[in-house]
């Protein structure tokens, strides 16, 4: 994330997952982490039971609040101003750790003047909070330490996300809660690789290990190490690459292993902007929405079929070993990569097989130098891993921040792009099931999953439903500025009065051609968790 790589250095856990049961006190906000994160969220349950605070901060009743000692029931996309009346709160209690602001942070004079203009009134207002919580919940986190913020998707895909991120690095420093046992800012990713594929450069302004493209020495080392000159610019996110499609600037495109026409937000300008393509590949294990509408699929390998690594959520490089021969012609991404640039005349292409490609990213990633298929033999290792002696890193800052001293931030909250109006009264945000998975690639192959959840519903709750005369099961059309999908309704509480909730794992209700493709000005990312809609029934 990078709004967070400001002071910590990269968008990666500053701890561990068994770090978590060592908590005091944990903050869970923008993750539904039982649902999404289940081996995590065992973690967050076994704490409590051993008796660590827990604060949960969702718009939704999920399932982590049956533990909870507080939870804080945001509106959507008030995150920045709820973090905000937290740290004012602890300021003026006197709850800050003034010794570990002195010697690790600076800016800190400004970032306190800026909370002047803060006040609770205000924040109960903007976030739905009563203000009595927000006090409660700032005491537990700084009376409690250490503690330990896990964060997910809910935080960052915002219009603000990038703000929502610096306000949490903000909370952490206040208190001290970063690099020590227990404490940390940590955001779990969405999926099983999320981490390696960006450490690995498949971010638009980075290579390897977060080395940035515009740095002229950057760009010379690789260049000594690959024979060509790298670009000196940032390339696009992908959401902007659709535009970019449509404006003619780019004609080719080389996908693997997504479905943006699912996972997207505006789908339908995604779908346009793919079916505009001169030439478009997909590589992906399964056929999928988005390659039905490529010229050319290249069927890839699962991770059974294939040798190679994982880096997950907490830094950990794994080792994936080949259990099976790939099916039919399939081969795993990695060789088909190469076998293009061979016959495309490319150098330094002739790999015979992944450990050797991890000699490379070793040589030319910090971070990664002292890991080596040999050494993950015995065991994943968590970068930074610089050396061959190195036994990785289990928690990052323990003496400093990547850029030195941790920078506070002053913040000011900003509302959502898209706000509910007379035509469109409702927020919709969206998330994941438990039973399925991402676009349903993989998942909705497996009957037993389709038995707990074959089809999409829109959680509406009961005070919504009765305002439109809706019973459950009924079939209504969910509308937004940029189309339209029908569902099935579900009526609960766990959606807060004003907010339906859909997941995006079913074709025949493709949800994200109702988000809003309005981008984070700092890390591109869009704004999926907050858009109005309108409900019709069908």
């Amino acid at each position: 994330m990078a709004g967070l790589a400001t002071t910590f250095g990269s968008g990666a856990m500053t701890n561990s997952n068994n770090d978590i049961t060592d908590a005091a006190c944990i903050l869970a906000i923008g993750s539904n982490t039982t649902e999404t994160h289940p081996v995590i969220g065992f973690n967050v349950k076994k704490a409590v039971r051993h008796g660590t605070k827990l604060i949960v901060a969702n718009p939704r009743r999920i399932g982590l609040v049956r533990f909870a000692d507080i939870w804080l029931r945001q509106k959507p996309g008030s995150d920045v101003a709820l973090l905000m009346a937290i740290t004012k709160v602890i300021l003026d209690d006197g709850l800050h750790d003034s010794a570990f602001i002195q010697q690790r942070c600076e800016n800190f004079d400004t970032f306190k003047q800026s909370l002047d203009n803060i006040d609770l009134a205000s924040a109960e207002n903007i976030t739905g909070v009563p203000r009595n919580q927000i006090i409660e919940a700032a005491r537990m986190y700084a009376r409690n330490s250490p503690a330990s913020i896990l964060y997910a998707m809910g935080i960052t895909q915002h219009s603000h996300g990038t703000d929502n991120v610096m306000a949490i690095a903000n909370l952490a420093m206040l208190t001290g809660n970063i690099g020590k046992p227990g404490s940390g800012v940590n955001p779990l990713r969405g999926q099983n690789n999320v981490q390696g594929a960006c450490d690995m450069g498949s971010l638009p302004d980075v290579c390897s290990g977060y080395q940035k493209v515009t740095d002229p020495a950057i760009k010379e080392k690789f260049k000594a190490a690959w024979g060509i000159d790298l670009p000196s610019d940032t390339g696009l996110a992908i959401t902007e690459m659709f535009d970019a499609i449509l404006q003619g600037k780019i004609k080719a495109l080389y996908l693997i292993g997504e479905n943006p026409v699912l996972s997207d937000p505006d789908a339908s300008h995604v779908r346009e902007a793919l079916s505009n393509l001169e030439f478009f590949v997909a590589q992906d294990i399964f056929m999928n929405e988005t390659a039905e509408l490529a010229h050319v699929v290249l069927p890839g390998t699962s991770f059974a079929e294939k040798d190679g690594t994982f880096t997950n959520t907490e830094r950990r490089v794994q080792r994936v070993r080949k259990a099976i021969e790939p099916t039919g012609n399939s081969r795993a991404d990695w060789l088909i990569t190469c076998q293009i640039a061979q016959r495309m005349k490319a150098k330094g292409f002739d790999f015979e097989h992944p450990s050797q490609i991890m000699d490379e990213i070793a040589e030319l990633t910090p971070s990664y130098g002292g890991i080596s298929y040999k050494r993950l033999e015995r065991g994943g290792l968590q970068w930074p891993c610089p050396t061959t002696e190195h036994p990785g890193t289990q928690i990052l800052h323990t003496q400093q921040f990547a850029r030195g001293k941790g920078r506070f931030m002053p913040l000011e909250y900003k509302p959502p792009a898209e706000l509910p109006d007379d035509d469109y009264p409702l927020i919709l945000t969206t998330g994941r099931s438990l039973f399925q998975y991402h676009t349903g690639t993989m998942s909705r192959k497996v009957a037993g999953l389709n038995l707990f959840k074959g089809e999409e519903e829109v959680e509406i709750n009961p005070q919504d439903a009765e305002r439109l005369a809706l019973k459950d099961g009924d079939r209504v059309r969910v509308v937004s500025r940029r189309g339209h999908v029908t569902a099935g309704v579900k009526i609960t509480d766990a959606s807060s009065p004003g907010v339906v909730f859909m997941t995006f794992h079913f074709a025949e209700s493709p949800t994200n051609i109702l988000t809003n493709p309005v981008l984070d000005p700092v890390s591109r990312i869009p704004e999926l968790k907050v858009c109005s809609v309108r409900i019709e029934k069908v």
